[in-house]
């Protein structure tokens, strides 16, 4: 019998959204709705285990932890790639790397939710309503505001058309950005420094690289207006955590909206989540009823299609 472990399910979901009884061979399924960041303890966990579906980059396979799951034959991610997986080091140890589907819009809009959270005090107002209190704080206009985007690849124009709505003023940023390609959105293409000192939005919409790990360091977040919002849906660590708690405790900016961290989950002493002018949630960017509904089916079909010894959306 095929063992089959379902990684970081913490909505408990994978049985929700995807039927798992119908694979072509018997298999246990075991779903895990908890996080195990240490090497050691993930072997462990994953030990007789020949199929293994993780939940986008949540849990990281380095060749060393690959090596030493000599059960693994089947490794599936959500989504079309991932980072957090050493392809060099399936394709050694003969395992098969297996993709799905997507539903685009899903990050846009908690891009924008967080965006509208930040600018509006919506945390503290509600905290306060709760409480007993009415009207605290005065909200930041966006209408006329100028919106800026590291970024204008796919998930970065959908944000754009956003702000376009909302009556922005769109300028966008990124090391191969042209004109041509910011004009065909409706957007204007200008420098990095000069998105971060003028816009009175920024948000991130980069994949992590070399070249963008710490884009925005303390010199970087010291441009910002102290007024700006800065939104951050894509990785933790284009941003350094540590100058960005610094300038929220200085007060050095309205706000931020970060959906992604440095470490996931965030550690339980991380000082971000004593700051009241950040708005934090839990990597939910992609975490959508329709999301899920894509990534756990087409999961299934993969280990049903590799259980025929016909793999389908192979990654490596």
């Amino acid at each position: 019998m095929h063992r089959i472990a379902l990684l970081d399910d913490h909505q408990s979901a994978a049985a929700r959204f995807a039927d798992w009884s119908g694979l072509p061979e018997p298999a246990e399924v075991v779903a895990f709705a908890d996080s195990v960041p240490d090497a050691d303890a993930l072997v462990a966990r994953l030990r007789g285990f020949d199929v293994v579906v993780a939940m986008r980059e949540r849990t990281a396979f380095p060749r060393e932890v690959l090596e030493r799951l000599t059960d693994l034959r089947l490794l599936v991610t959500t989504g079309g790639a991932n980072a957090a997986i050493d392809l060099d080091a399936t394709r050694d140890l003969g395992i098969t790397v297996c993709g799905t589907g997507a539903h685009g819009p899903a990050t846009t809009e908690l891009t924008w939710a967080l965006i509208l959270a930040v600018a509006r005090h919506v945390p503290a107002e509600d905290a306060s309503v709760r409480a007993g209190g009415w009207q605290h704080t005065v909200g930041r206009d966006l209408a006329g505001a100028t919106l800026g985007l590291l970024g204008l690849g796919r998930l970065g124009e959908q944000v754009a058309r956003v702000g376009l709505a909302f009556g922005m003023d769109v300028v966008a940023w990124s090391a191969n950005l042209t004109d041509e390609r910011a004009a065909e959105v409706g957007v204007r293409r200008v420098e990095r420094d000069e998105l971060l000192r003028t816009a009175d939005v920024v948000t991130i919409h980069l994949k992590l690289s070399d070249r963008t790990r710490g884009l925005l360091g303390a010199a970087e977040l010291a441009l910002l207006k102290p007024t700006a919002i800065l939104v951050n849906t894509s990785r933790g660590p284009i941003v350094d955590e540590a100058a960005l708690v610094e300038v929220l405790r200085a007060g050095g900016i309205h706000g931020a909206g970060l959906d992604v961290y440095d470490t996931e989950p965030l550690p339980v002493d991380s000082p971000l989540r004593e700051l009241r002018r950040a708005v934090l949630t839990p990597h939910l960017g992609y975490v959508t009823e329709r999301t899920y509904e894509v990534f756990w089916r087409d999961a299934v079909e993969d280990v049903a299609a590799w259980l025929r010894g016909t793999p389908v959306r192979m990654i490596s």
